[in-house]
């Protein structure tokens, strides 16, 4: 099948939005972001990629969301607030002094201390037409929105405590026990509405910024949905779990590049047989939801659609897995024939990949993953390679979960720097930039840098180490990176290339 992806060469930056500038201890959606786009227009580029963007919870990462639907109250701008009224800037003067990384705890406890002044501005509001728009929103995010709304009013209740330890009429109500607990939790579930209209505002204006600027976004979103989230409290039987509720078995990866136990990701795997027969409808509205954020869409751990890691529950290790298949044909075939056009969907094809997983991603012509860093450490065959690539792909030089170029390349065998050296004709200085000239310069329709490459930061500019629990996800770029110079370095190098905006 033909891909409806890119039809010229195309280029662009990773950046999450908890990494970009802003004056209140975490990226926004506020300045700082607009002046990125800006940043991104001025270098010619026609890509932004993002990682996922829904609440996070424990760890912080933004794979572990406490929905698959619901967008991330952390990013919403306060100076976006005052600008709607429902905030003064007098009740945001008292933001704290913040340090360079994001700290995650006083982060959320600053944020949801002005969402709330917010909330009880617009519950005293007379603004007619935002109080239309608000109960449109509701109405039209209703299949997801209740849920959400309700098992994260019922998780304040309960102290933050994981749904599993409720009392029984709130860990499984029946539909009538949701109204009633609805009925007594009524202040915070529209709370938590309120939180989500106002991040859907705040989205769309900034992908509307960046879309007329001529540049789309590549959102992401994990294959596995979180234990302790509304996806999974709202809708046990999609999931393999016990009478309890617990897991039978939780996804993760054997062991690979990343780790030499595996990664045991805990989160509950999917029955498949149950969504089969529901005509795959959580998959279909998930991705179509995701669509209305983005313009094309990453889906990590593509291979699980073929077959999934599955570990018994209690396991302290990826290791004692097994492999089992999954519906990924008719999956896939059922959201074309939903969407009336080719998917426009990056598989991330990263770590164990079979020809049964490259058959599933060619089929419906979805373009893989061509990462760098994984290139060097091996022979002239190495599938990482750009002499090996194809058109139909996406050429990262690291990922979020890599190293910086800088960084991995500090740290990497001789072999490995002997052989990247050689390939790109360098020395041992420029390993960085002769990186990224060499992504951009490949054959794939996409390249993506980190923005941490282009400023080439060592291993502090690093956003996530797989495995490890703590210290991720923290990194922030200062406002003076996005320098005109160094806008004017990358669109002359993506003109050089042919992949000019």
């Amino acid at each position: 099948m033909s891909s409806s992806f890119a039809k010229e060469r195309m280029a662009g930056v990773l950046m999450h939005p908890t990494s970009l500038p802003s004056p209140y201890g975490i990226g926004d959606m506020g300045k700082g972001a607009y002046d990125f786009i800006d940043f991104l227009e001025k270098a010619g580029q026609s890509l932004w990629q993002v990682l996922p963007l829904g609440p996070t919870g424990y760890g912080d990462s933004p794979y572990q969301l406490f929905s698959s639907f619901a967008g991330q109250p952390l990013i919403i701008s306060p100076e976006k607030l005052i600008e709607m009224d429902l905030l003064s800037e007098a009740e945001v003067a008292d933001n704290p002094a913040w340090g360079d990384r994001v700290d995650y705890g006083p982060v959320v406890e600053y944020k949801t201390l002005l969402l709330k002044r917010a909330f009880g501005h617009f519950m005293m509001n007379e603004d007619v037409e935002l109080a239309e728009k608000y109960q449109q929103f509701i109405c039209t995010n209703a299949f997801w929105l209740e849920d959400y709304a309700l098992y994260m009013a019922c998780k304040e209740l309960h102290g933050g405590a994981a749904w599993t330890d409720w009392e029984e009429e709130y860990k499984n109500p029946t539909a009538q026990g949701k109204e009633a607990i609805k009925r007594r939790l009524d202040d915070k579930t529209e709370f938590y509405r309120f939180v989500q209209f106002i991040f859907y505002i705040q989205w769309s204006e900034l992908k509307v910024y960046a879309n007329k600027k001529g540049i789309k976004i590549i959102g992401d979103i994990p294959i596995f949905v979180a234990f302790d989230s509304a996806d999974t409290w709202a809708s046990k039987d999609l999931f393999k779990l016990d009478e309890k509720g617990y897991p039978l078995s939780v996804a993760g990866v054997p062991p690979d590049y990343f780790s030499a136990t595996g990664q045991l990701w805990g989160n509950p795997v999917y029955d498949w047989d149950v969504m089969k027969a529901e005509g795959f409808r959580w998959w279909i509205q998930r991705i179509t939801h995701q669509l209305k954020l983005y313009d094309y869409i990453r889906i990590d751990h593509f291979r699980g659609f073929e077959a999934f890691w599955a570990v018994p529950y209690g396991e302290e290790t990826a290791v004692n897995g097994e492999w089992i298949k999954a519906p990924g044909d008719e999956l896939f075939e059922q959201i074309r024939l939903s969407l009336g056009k080719d998917i426009p969907i990056i598989a991330e094809d990263l770590g164990v990949i079979t020809p049964e997983v490259e058959a599933l991603r060619d089929k419906f012509g979805l373009p893989g993953m061509k990462v760098l860093q994984f290139a060097f450490d091996s022979d002239a065959r190495n599938p990482f390679l750009p002499h090996m690539a194809v058109a139909n792909s996406i050429c990262y030089t690291g990922t979020h979960d890599n190293d910086t170029t800088l960084g991995w390349y500090n740290t990497a065998s001789d072999y490995t720097k002997n052989h990247c050296r050689e390939y790109l004709r360098i020395g041992s200085e420029g390993v960085v930039k002769a990186m990224i000239a060499t992504a951009l310069a490949g054959i794939s329709k996409m390249a993506v840098v980190p923005m941490q490459d282009y400023l080439g930061l060592g291993s502090e500019g690093r956003m996530n180490t797989p495995g490890v629990a703590a210290g991720n996800w923290s990194w922030r770029c200062k406002a003076e990176a996005f320098k005109d110079e160094l806008a004017s370095d990358i669109n002359r190098l993506t003109y050089l290339y042919g992949r000019k905006n």
